[in-house]
């Protein structure tokens, strides 16, 4: 079993969506694009756990 959680663990996980969606708005692709790679270093930082941020990268690509 790995150890990344894949269930529903976000109350009000539409709001937090729209909060990334609004953080995008007004600017160019580059600029999302590093938005975007910004929060996926603040986010990995967080997690801090070296097994699940490498299951994350696999499920995101679609491979186990």
């Amino acid at each position: 079993m790995g150890k990344l959680n894949t269930a529903p663990n976000l109350g009000d996980a539409d709001s937090v969506y729209q909060k990334l969606i609004d953080a995008h708005a007004g600017l160019s692709d580059a600029d999302s694009t590093t938005l975007n790679a910004r929060l996926i270093l603040l986010l990995i930082n967080h997690i801090g756990d070296k097994e699940a941020i490498e299951e994350a990268i696999r499920a995101a690509k679609g491979s186990k």
